[in-house]
């Protein structure tokens, strides 16, 4: 009898403890969940590691956004997101050699600007400076349907080359992604 009581003692114990390592574990769940996309265009392949906000039915872009028109943006949360190549590309036609770079732009309504980094290991609050950029382009942005949490994508790949989107909200910024 004693060791049925000790027994069902014991099982009550080990559930509530699990239950306990189950709800700190769901507590320190980031908002922003890590994302990663990649892509070969022939023998290139193409890498990118994010941070996903959510848009919670906020206003993202513009002067009553989240994200100011013409102030650095780092799209992503946390740690600065980052993108890989393996082979030299070019990146709406600028040279661009094989490497690992943070990923920063300046939305504005009608061009955004998005920099390549040298310095990827970055926090997301912190651009390294125009000094570090690897590249510096101009983007015209696109409209499509609403992604309520950030993605990155791609959605057209051919023989040679490959277009990679930024999407979040309504608001689309595709880049071309050639072999050199």
């Amino acid at each position: 009898m004693k060791l049925k009581l000790d027994i069902t003692r014991t099982i009550a114990i080990f559930v509530f403890l699990l239950s306990l390592t189950v709800g700190i574990a769901q507590a320190q769940v980031k908002a922003s969940q890590k994302g990663t996309v990649s892509q070969f265009v022939a023998n290139t392949e193409t890498s990118i590691e994010y941070s996903r906000p959510v848009a919670r039915g906020r206003i993202l872009f513009g002067s009553e956004g989240i994200v100011k028109y013409k102030k650095i943006w780092m799209p992503g949360a946390n740690k600065a997101s980052n993108i890989k190549f393996s082979s030299d590309v070019l990146i709406n036609g600028k040279p661009l050699p094989a490497g690992r770079y943070s990923i920063w732009t300046v939305p504005d309504e009608k061009k955004w600007t998005i920099m390549l980094s040298k310095d990827w290991d970055q926090w997301h609050t912190l651009y390294p400076g125009k000094d570090l950029d690897a590249l510096r382009i101009e983007v015209s942005p696109e409209e499509g349907s609403h992604m309520e949490v950030l993605a990155f994508y791609f959605p057209v790949v051919t023989k040679n080359s490959t277009t990679l989107r930024l999407h979040w909200g309504k608001t689309i910024i595709p880049i071309e992604i050639k072999l050199s």
